[in-house]
């Protein structure tokens, strides 16, 4: 049997199909004014975008740009000042043998090669070059005379100075770190280490923008990017002129300006027509020199147009998904084949979008991963820094805890020789005792400064606490006799294990002290004491006290903020990393009161 046919009237019929013109038109005009709002919307939160996403890289580059260029001057600003003590040095300088002094230009040659050093050299207090790392070289520094330079001067005049300047012989660029080298209060000469920063500007160059290290008189002197090498930023007074110049700082370099100066918008855009670039700029490790870094727009752009492309289609796809299902509820024209052919294709759809999500999440979580990688492996840097700042810190007192030991070991050397001249046997041999326990002396301490300078893979293990602050006081507490402080640690009676690094836990226990130390610059009778309290069966509290002015209310709130620091030539960077270090043990570093009427950090430790 045929289904019964339904006839509709023509004029009906007629008023549906206008009704559904209508409203087609009006959706269209709709759908038409939203999709224009929302490109106009989506254009600006691009550029929004792009700038915040710049201005953040920008700032980081150059916070991890101007990190690298410190923890790359602290390594070498630490050579002049153990070389000032080196016995050959003194010898070339108080008019020693031709040998002595080949000698010296042997050791220092090795010594520049061991640290990447570009030239080592000696010079007496006129300024004429007695030995050099490249003596053996066409253009070697014997025998020239660097008088006219600031940095000897300024080496002579105040102890120790740096100057970046290109090369009076060699006409290569470089710092030049110099130290005055005395003995018995008499000015001997100055010994001058230079840096050559080739592979730092490799390693920026390879990374996204452009860097560039800019001195006190507005000159490029460290960049990746070669045009803007020795280019000035600024016009030069005639003063800075006369004393460039005079100081063949920049030889014969024309030093023509570049203008690396943003546009009202903060853009900078080259005169090649590269970029537009954000810029973020901060203080460079450098004397009266700032770190620039230039970050292109152009990929953040990108990225974030990408992005309002892919959601503006999602939108205008839904919302034509909308208007479908709105049309095909009140048109009823669509057979219900259809239907279930279209709801198949809107799933199959869907089912592509939330794998492409799923995609982009697992590419996000790795490169979460990656950048969590990156920074577990800055922190180690800067804690590696930290300690090496450490290291130049009390290198003065470990000096002295060294040559006390050896002026004893040879006196008692010279009295042995007499005694067994004498056949005096047993005097003899207790001064020879004495020579063995002198000699384990110097060993302990030269042990515990190389193990704590030594860079290695940390080891979070059962720790003795006892060796722990015994082995951070073998280190810094001359600084304390010599800065007139007063250091209250009594032991323990019995040593408890915690869960700890060695080398890091001293990190954070002479960084602790040398705080308290500082603290007490201008207070009588100051005192440090190391309290531990042990009554917890799973928690060691180690509190470092001191009899200072104490921390005031504001500095207490942000002590541990990156780059926030009391102390005028601090970094601020020391308490973040200790505590962060004492995170990672499972334990943690606060402020604490102090019972000294001072200032008090407290370490809780986790027991072994």
């Amino acid at each position: 049997m045929l289904p019964h046919t339904v006839r509709i009237p023509i004029h009906i019929l007629r008023r549906a199909l206008a009704a559904r013109y209508r409203l087609l038109t009006l959706t269209g005009l709709g759908l038409a004014a939203a999709a224009a709002l929302a490109i106009w919307m989506s254009a600006q939160w691009v550029h929004t975008a792009a700038q915040q996403q710049t201005d953040a890289a920008a700032r980081d580059q150059a916070e991890k740009h101007a990190q690298m260029l410190a923890s790359e001057l602290q390594k070498f600003r630490l050579l002049p000042l153990v070389l000032s003590e080196y016995p050959d040095v003194h010898a070339a300088l108080s008019g020693g043998s031709p040998r002595a002094v080949q000698s010296l230009n042997t050791k220092l040659e090795l010594l520049a090669q061991r640290t990447d050093a570009a030239a080592i050299y000696v010079t007496n207090s006129h300024g004429d070059t007695l030995a050099a790392s490249n003596w053996n070289e066409p253009g070697s520094f014997v025998g020239e005379n660097f008088s006219f330079r600031p940095y000897i001067q300024g080496a002579m005049a105040h102890g120790e100075a740096e100057l970046f300047a290109v090369g009076a012989v060699t006409g290569r660029p470089g710092l030049f770190i110099a130290r005055r080298i005395d003995e018995d209060g008499r000015a001997l000469g100055v010994i001058v280490v230079k840096i050559d920063f080739a592979k730092l500007e490799t390693l920026w160059d390879r990374e996204s923008g452009r860097t560039a290290i800019i001195e006190s008189h507005g000159v490029v002197i460290i960049t990746g990017h070669d045009p803007w090498r020795f280019r000035a930023t600024r016009p030069t007074t005639p003063a800075e002129q006369a004393e460039i110049h005079r100081t063949m700082q920049f030889g014969s370099l024309s030093l023509d300006q570049v203008d690396l100066d943003p546009n009202a918008e903060g853009y900078l855009t080259l005169p090649d027509h590269d970029g537009p670039y954000r810029i973020a700029e901060t203080p460079a490790a450098l004397h009266g020199a700032r770190l620039m870094h230039f970050e292109p727009l152009e990929p953040a752009r990108a990225r974030a147009a990408s992005n309002a492309r892919l959601t503006l289609f999602s939108l205008i796809g839904a919302g034509a998904l909308a208007f479908a299902v709105f049309w095909r509820i009140h048109m009823r024209r669509l057979a219900q084949t259809d239907m279930r052919q279209m709801l198949e294709d809107q799933v199959s759809a869907r089912t592509a979008e939330l794998r492409q999500a799923n995609d982009r999440l697992k590419s996000e979580s790795q490169r979460r991963m990656a950048a969590d990688s990156r920074w577990r492996a800055a922190r180690e840097e800067l804690a590696q820094a930290n300690r090496l700042s450490t290291i130049g810190q009390v290198t003065t007192g470990v000096a002295h805890e060294i040559n006390q030991p050896i002026a004893a070991i040879r006196a008692f050397a010279e009295n042995t020789g007499r005694f067994i001249d004498r056949k005096d046997v047993d005097r003899a041999k207790s001064n020879l005792t004495s020579i063995v326990e002198l000699v384990d002396r110097v060993g302990k301490i030269t042990t515990e400064l190389r193990r704590f300078a030594r860079r290695g893979t940390p080891a979070i293990q059962a720790v003795s606490l006892t060796e722990a602050v015994d082995g951070a006081l073998l280190l810094i507490a001359d600084s304390l006799r010599a800065n007139g402080v007063t250091l209250e640690w009594a032991g323990l009676a019995q040593d408890v294990q915690v869960t700890a690094d060695r080398i890091r836990l001293e990190q954070i226990l002479i960084n602790l002290i040398q705080n308290a130390r500082d603290a007490l610059t201008d207070t009588t009778e100051a005192r440090v004491a190391i309290d531990v309290r042990t009554d917890d069966p799973e928690r060691i509290y180690v509190t470092v006290h001191d009899n200072g002015s104490g921390l005031g209310p504001d500095i207490a709130r942000t002590i541990f903020t990156p780059f926030v620091t009391t102390k005028p030539d601090g970094l601020g960077l020391g308490l973040g990393i200790a505590r962060d270090i004492a995170r990672e043990f499972g334990g943690a570093l606060n402020i604490a009161p102090s019972r000294l009427g001072g200032a008090a950090f407290c370490i809780t430790l986790r027991r072994a």
